[in-house]
């Protein structure tokens, strides 16, 4: 089993001296709170929020996952030729149905840095 890096489990003193490295490689999840019972919806995922990754061959993220609980939803797999070899933001976007509350987490997998999670995101319905 890969080490799973988890962003709340990085103390705050460490997620002050490494910031960038910590944001850069963290998935977070943008979704709303409450949806419609069978009706579509978008959930997006973005790597770093206020540091850019790196996109070289060697070194890129390379696969972005998203999942309900334990359940695999969607993965998404990279290259650095889909943004230009540019460093960026890499972020995807998810449509979803669902019957019933989720528990959304995601993990983005860094070709250097190994995989990295996020706090889960709650999604209830009405």
């Amino acid at each position: 089993m890969p080490i799973i890096h988890a962003y709340t489990n990085i103390s705050e003193v460490e997620k002050e001296a490494k910031k960038d490295y910590i944001d850069r490689h963290s998935p977070f999840i943008s979704a709303p709170g409450l949806v419609e019972k069978g009706v579509p919806f978008s959930v997006t995922v973005t790597m770093g929020n206020e540091y850019t990754h790196p996109a070289d061959d060697d070194h890129y993220i390379a696969q972005i996952s998203l999942f309900n609980n334990e359940t695999l939803l969607s993965t998404v797999n990279l290259t650095p030729q889909m943004v230009s070899h540019q460093k960026s933001n890499i972020q995807v976007s998810f449509s979803l149905v669902t019957n019933k509350k989720m528990k959304l987490t995601a993990v983005g997998y860094c070709t250097k840095h190994g995989s990295w999670t996020n706090d889960a995101i709650v999604v209830g319905v009405q």
